[in-house]
């Protein structure tokens, strides 16, 4: 169909990329830890908004036009570093100075939806990794002589996004579920705090670093 071919090791393979841990899977989890349920599974409808975009532009040939251009690639690359260490450093700041004054966990100011969205989207969206999985992997499962190229990328990426939605509600809701049992007790929402920090943070200088 649409000169999809191979289209179950398709599924199998996205299935094990969804769980494997990576950028998109931290900022749910900690968002979900920080702010709740509602928060995690925004979070994880904006990572598919930007799934959505790179479906897109992989269909109509911008993703290979952007890998193929160093300065875009960079811009992108530096702009997603960026964005992950900003979102630590605001988890991990005000909990380091709650410990050092002995203070209890600061209040986490609720965001609201549009911003959930727009953070899950930007972290997708801006990651060069997922950029340059679709020009690599998406065409190994698209006939080369298909007439129909572009219906059969927007197929398998929509297929690939709501599987990585999935995954990620899942995600949102264990996260919740969990930090719900210590939200309690301060010194550990503190820690807690810290630890999804300090991740994004890693994440953003793993990002970095990364080359094409």
């Amino acid at each position: 169909m649409f000169g999809i071919n191979q289209f179950p090791l398709f599924l199998l393979a996205v299935t094990v990329l969804n769980l494997t841990p990576g950028p998109d899977i931290a900022y749910v989890a900690g968002q979900s830890i920080a702010q709740g349920r509602r928060a995690g599974l925004l979070s994880a409808l904006g990572v598919a908004f930007g799934g959505c975009m790179h479906t897109v532009a992989c269909a109509l040939g911008i993703t290979a036009l952007l890998a193929a251009s160093p300065g875009a690639f960079n811009a992108i690359k530096w702009i997603g570093a960026a964005y992950l260490m900003y979102l630590g450093l605001r988890m991990v700041w005000p909990a380091a100075a709650a410990v050092a004054n002995g203070d209890a966990v600061p209040g986490t100011p609720r965001l609201s939806r549009g911003t959930l969205l727009f953070r899950g989207f930007v972290t997708n969206a801006s990651n060069p990794k997922v950029l340059l999985f679709y020009i690599a992997f998406f065409p190994q499962f698209v006939s080369a002589d298909s007439p129909h190229k572009t219906l059969a990328f927007l197929v398998l990426g929509a297929v690939f996004v709501t599987l990585g939605l999935v995954n990620d509600c899942v995600i949102a809701w264990v996260a919740a579920t969990a930090a719900r049992a210590v939200r309690s007790q301060p010194a550990v929402r503190r820690w807690i705090d810290r630890v999804v920090g300090a991740g994004f943070i890693g994440l953003g200088v793993r990002l970095a670093l990364t080359r094409r």
